[in-house]
């Protein structure tokens, strides 16, 4: 015998004699990190601080969760305010930080968020930003370049996040767009691990219908001449997984 089941809305309420003031207040922001290729290597988009604390230092675009709005909602209002980039429909939660002492205003609780663009538009610094603009990856795991807070460690932890996407996933194909070349395909991989890979063998690594299936098109000629290059577009196996494994001699503080 079956017995019939009932639905109810489980009770919502505070418990009696419930008072937030006894618990220590804290805030809740997001910081989005925004990785992109130029001039085949990786950069960060940033923004210089308009006012303090870290008045003039750079950082990455974020700020505070307005009690009316999600966090996906502040990441994406925060990003294009003081940037102008509109990534929202990519833009991924990785991490989220709560050092007592990151923040020198009070207790502050930040959610990481991630995209990868192929093409970020000219950034127009805004709100509460002096300035907005990309910068090599490289001058921040390197220590050249300081950042606020504790936004080198955001960086560094989304910079490892995306070296090990290109293992599992297809992620290297939303650095190059619906077509590409070879070359620029493995110029993403050179990149984001900071390593030189053999043409010929980087070849034979995607090739196949499964990874990369050809368009029938090829690039423009050159200035210099030249054949031009074959166009591909991202097979299925994209999908599940990706053709290369990071090798081992990785330099995981400095990306090119």
């Amino acid at each position: 015998m079956t017995l019939p089941t009932t639905r109810h809305q489980p009770d919502a309420t505070p418990p009696p004699g419930y008072d937030p003031r006894a618990f220590p207040a804290f805030a809740v922001t997001v910081d989005v990190v925004i990785l992109t290729l130029r001039d085949a290597r990786l950069q960060v988009l940033l923004i210089r601080r308009g006012g303090a604390p870290f008045e003039g230092a750079w950082a990455i675009p974020g700020g505070f969760k307005r009690p009316t709005e999600t966090l996906d909602e502040a990441a994406a209002r925060e990003l294009t305010e003081e940037t102008g980039v509109d990534a929202a429909p990519l833009l991924r939660q990785f991490g989220a930080y709560g050092d007592p002492d990151r923040d020198p205003r009070m207790n502050v609780v930040t959610v990481g968020y991630l995209a990868v663009l192929r093409d970020v538009p000219p950034p127009v610094a805004g709100t509460d930003a002096a300035e907005a603009a990309l910068v090599p990856v490289a001058e921040i795991l390197d220590g050249r370049r300081t950042l606020a807070f504790d936004h080198e460690r955001i960086v560094r932890d989304a910079v490892d996040r995306v070296r090990l996407e290109l293992e599992v996933s297809g992620l290297a194909t939303e650095f190059v767009g619906d077509s590409f070349t070879l070359a620029e395909l493995r110029s993403v991989y050179e990149a984001v691990w900071g390593v030189h890979l053999d043409a010929a063998n980087f070849r034979r690594s995607v090739a196949g219908d499964a990874w990369i299936v050809p368009t029938g098109h090829r690039t423009r000629p050159g200035p210099n001449g030249g054949r031009p290059a074959e166009l591909y577009r991202a097979g299925a196996a994209w999908r599940t997984g990706g053709p290369l494994r990071s090798p081992r001699t990785i330099d995981r503080r400095s990306p090119t």
